[in-house]
């Protein structure tokens, strides 16, 4: 009756079910639903009734009082005959005999020995040994027709979750805090978004996404972190809007990079706008550029021209021959151009006037390979476009003098 679609699935999922969830976003109540529905065959999380469970969280202290005894967990679900907890014994017990042993990650040997047909493992990503834990638990999951676990856990990029993530025979649920946001204190929500919106922690800690951070990625996220939310003051000295135009067009295309930076009186360069959008034809980016160039009062465009040439230029002016256009050419690889524009970043001197999500997500996954998965990095092309144009001379030395 209260169970929202994420917590319920109306299609089979698979042996290893990982839900990855926000803050107060009603994991541990999916967790001690789930327990129950397993202790008395319900569908559709259960077939037939399961009777021996592993319940694992971080300490035994959380198994206690969140898994068992918390306003969401076990004994506060238990419809019908409530179970009994034993704490003496580490164990719930049902009435028709199931019984649910408790352990903690600090003691991944205490699962030698046990043997379960389920667990609900809470919050796997905080776990002490992690890794040991769970593949102590992988050999005791050996009973019953179809062993089965559940993973709920706030996302970090720990080892164990960047794995369970990409592996087959895991069914991957992510819940967003705001979709539980009726069954919150009033103004939670509000607040907490006001806070934390958009930053990494509130996308970890409230939309339940896994941010990861690439070894041999330009930019870290903790660096992105400390250059947003500054306060500007003074005039711009300058300002560009950078284009990273789409080697073809079409629907598959990809996407061409718009960014708006400026440069203001203390020699510090701001990323102001991320407008980078997916365009059939060129005149659709082409008349975008324009907008973002009168909606700045911008001093130029600048546009890579490598794959259109004097096309590129062209394409422009029709929508605005008074605009003026700078074409560039790039005459070394991506990640070599961006390394400079991240020497700027490293040195402090350049700060984004806001959040832009996808912008950052690119940045920080551009390696010496370019992006992850072969994806073109039209954002980050076009954000070294801008900067290179506003900060950095031919040779890579600082226009600005005296900063």
């Amino acid at each position: 009756m209260h169970a929202r679609l994420a917590q319920y699935p109306l299609v089979e999922i698979e042996p290893i079910w990982l839900v990855m969830g926000g803050r107060g976003a009603g994991k541990t109540r999916l967790g001690a639903e789930w327990v129950n529905a397993l202790v008395r065959g319900l569908p559709p999380f259960a077939r037939h009734r399961y009777g021996r469970i592993a319940l694992i969280g971080e300490t035994l202290g959380d198994v206690r009082e969140v898994m068992v005894d918390g306003p969401s967990g076990i004994m506060a679900v238990g419809h019908g005959t409530r179970p009994r907890f034993e704490p003496s014994r580490k164990r719930v017990v049902w009435d028709n005999g199931a019984v649910a042993q408790i352990f903690s990650s600090e003691d991944p040997d205490s699962l030698r020995g046990p043997q379960f047909d389920a667990a609900w493992c809470d919050e796997v990503a905080k776990w002490k040994h992690a890794q040991e834990c769970y593949d102590m638990l992988q050999f005791g999951l050996r009973l019953g027709e179809r062993p089965l676990q559940l993973l709920t856990t706030t996302p970090k990029p720990v080892p164990l979750i960047r794995r369970l993530v990409k592996a087959a025979g895991v069914t991957l649920t992510t819940m967003p805090t705001i979709d539980n946001a009726n069954n919150l204190a009033a103004g939670f929500m509000t607040a907490i978004k006001e806070r934390y919106g958009d930053t990494r922690l509130g996308r970890q800690e409230l939309d339940g996404e896994l941010i990861e951070d690439r070894p041999d990625a330009l930019w870290s996220r903790e660096q992105l972190e400390a250059v947003c939310g500054h306060n500007r003051s003074g005039q711009f000295r300058r300002i560009v809007v950078a284009v990273d135009p789409p080697a073809s067009s079409g629907k598959n295309s990809d996407a061409c990079g718009l960014v708006v930076a400026g440069i203001d009186e203390a020699g510090i360069g701001w990323v102001i706008e991320d407008a980078t959008m997916q365009a059939a034809r060129p005149e659709a980016w082409a008349a975008r550029a324009v907008a973002l160039y009168h909606a700045h009062e911008a001093d130029q465009i600048v546009a890579e021209v490598n794959q259109g040439g004097e096309m590129v230029a062209s394409v422009i002016r029709t929508v605005d021959r008074a605009v003026p256009v700078k074409p560039v050419r790039a005459s070394r690889g991506k990640f070599t151009r961006a390394e400079p524009v991240a020497a700027l970043y490293a040195q402090g001197r350049v700060r984004h006037a806001r959040r832009m999500r996808e912008l950052e997500d690119e940045m920080c996954d551009l390696g010496r390979d370019g992006l992850s998965g072969g994806r073109s990095p039209d954002r980050v092309d076009a954000l070294v476009w801008a900067l290179s144009e506003l900060m950095l001379g031919q040779a890579g030395l600082p226009r600005v003098r005296g900063v």
